[in-house]
């Protein structure tokens, strides 16, 4: 209690300011969206919504001074956490607080309960548990920190609870990189109130001098304030968004199978192949029209009337225009399959990118979808050197891509990509893939031949990478005990690059 007269320390949610009162941009500016944003505009999967904006708060301060209907307090499984935060709330609380913890009897990762706020300004504290995070596990740990503030904001929904105190639930001891889980968290408060906004009026991100420019630079991805902030942030969107409640999506997910591009909507029955068949629709999807007119440039090109470096700055723009829309599209589907992801690094130091084959079921999605997917994911990977570890492990012929696809590919992609490969490790090669590997680098594509490396079994590959750098599908180190010798040699057959 404080001593008469004297102010209070704790702080009224009302008083402070909304995320969307603290933006210049909508003030200063007096274009409109239909201005801004034309018809064949890409709009963001977060679009700006200031009724959304006017709910969030973010504000650098203790979450345990904030006078509010609940604060949310991290903790682990047994409750007696001795973080910054718990102790902070604890302290505050009074010894109350112990004795009623007590009665819950632990409280499971990714869940959410509720006691009393006993002294506090807020009248109740919603106890949640993060995840300890390994990067092999990852996909687990999105999950879970995805439940913790899917589940706290569902009981205050339950509990009719109008402003709800976040603290960063991933703590620092737990290992969940500050910058991953707050994509999750604001996303997940952003589909939230979406979708049931009129339960809830404040919802208050209270962060540390640490945290406060991670959630200042990727509120604008969630919450832009203005069209123009909208339309900055989308090329900086994650390639995986979360489904329609912000949920990361996970293998287990049944595959979305989608028409192609392009392909004619009407049944009309197969025609025998040659000349009568109507090729009218090609070029006509939106993957098409993003490369231009194709014959046009190849006509100028043999006519010598484009330049070495218009060639390069036209490619460049061909590229620039893929990546936007990698950034815009919603590619959660493709996501799902885990087909493409980041591991650690090589005994170089290069970052190395893993390709799982049998997780490309290739007659059931999107190509095109696919090759957007491999923009976004490695556009800022390309940047500096990597190197490809690719597992031809128990792949079908449902799993393979054909040629077609890999050279559009490789002519798609920015110089970065070419420059910057040094190595592709061929896991497990079939000896049919080790001939449609060398006609492809043979004749399809220049500068890739030296690069790749067939790798037999793990031990060859554990020469260039150490095992520890290496997020393995479980039934790649299943088929590779089972069936490769581990008496084959450690020494691998080629020189790293």
């Amino acid at each position: 209690m404080d001593p008469l007269g004297a102010p209070s320390q704790f702080v009224d949610v009302d008083t402070l300011t909304s995320w969307g009162d603290s933006c210049e941009d909508e003030l200063n500016s007096s274009a409109t969206t239909a201005e801004i944003f034309h018809e064949d505009t890409i709009r963001s999967p977060f679009r700006y919504n200031k009724d959304v904006n006017g709910k969030v708060v973010l504000w650098k301060g203790d979450v345990a001074l904030l006078n509010c209907t609940a604060i949310v307090n991290t903790s682990n499984e047994s409750l007696t956490d001795k973080n910054p935060v718990s102790e902070r709330i604890f302290m505050l609380a009074g010894p109350d607080l112990k004795e009623d913890l007590q009665k819950l009897k632990g409280c499971r990762t990714g869940e959410a309960k509720l006691t009393k706020g006993f002294n506090l300004a807020a009248r109740f504290i919603i106890h949640t548990v993060g995840p300890k995070y390994k990067s092999r596990y990852r996909t687990a740990a999105e999950s879970s920190l995805y439940s913790c503030y899917r589940n706290v904001l569902q009981l205050a929904k339950e509990q009719s609870m109008s402003s709800v105190g976040f603290c960063v639930i991933n703590s620092a001891k737990r290992g969940y990189p500050l910058e991953d889980a707050t994509h999750i968290a604001l996303r997940t408060v952003r589909r939230f109130l979406e979708i049931h906004g009129e339960t809830i009026e404040k919802v208050v991100f209270a962060v540390t001098d640490l945290e406060e420019a991670t959630y200042q630079k990727l509120l604008p991805l969630y919450f832009p304030r203005s069209v123009k902030e909208e339309h900055r942030s989308l090329p900086y969107l994650p390639a995986d968004i979360g489904n329609a409640e912000g949920e990361p999506v996970v293998p287990e997910r049944q595959i979305r199978i989608s028409e192609k591009p392009g392909a004619p909507e009407d049944d009309h029955e197969e025609e025998d192949e040659g000349l009568g068949v109507d090729l009218s629709f090609i070029g006509s999807h939106a993957f098409a029209r993003m490369e231009g007119d194709i014959d046009k440039q190849r006509k100028l090109i043999l006519q010598g009337q484009l330049s070495e470096a218009a060639l390069q700055k036209q490619h460049q723009r061909n590229y620039n225009r893929w990546l936007c829309q990698a950034r815009s599209e919603d590619l959660s589907d493709i996501a799902s399959l885990k087909a493409l992801y980041q591991t650690g690094v090589d005994n170089c130091g290069r970052t190395v990118m893993v390709v799982v084959g049998r997780n490309i079921p290739v007659t059931l999605i999107d190509m095109d979808k696919a090759l957007l997917y491999f923009i976004h994911v490695m556009d800022h990977i390309a940047v500096k050197e990597y190197v490809l570890v690719y597992f031809h492990t128990l792949t079908s012929e449902y799993n393979h891509l054909d040629s077609d696809f890999l050279k559009k590919l490789y002519d798609v992609v920015d110089v970065k990509y070419k420059r910057n490969l040094k190595a592709v490790y061929f896991v497990h090669p079939t000896f049919r893939s080790k001939v449609s590997t060398w006609f492809f680098t043979t004749f399809s594509v220049s500068g890739l031949k030296d690069k790749i490396h067939h790798v037999d079994s793990l031990h060859q590959l554990f020469s260039a990478i150490s095992p520890e750098q290496i997020d393995f599908p479980p039934f790649v180190l299943e088929y590779d005990a089972r069936v490769k010798s581990p008496q084959i040699p450690s020494l691998f057959p080629y020189p790293p690059f």
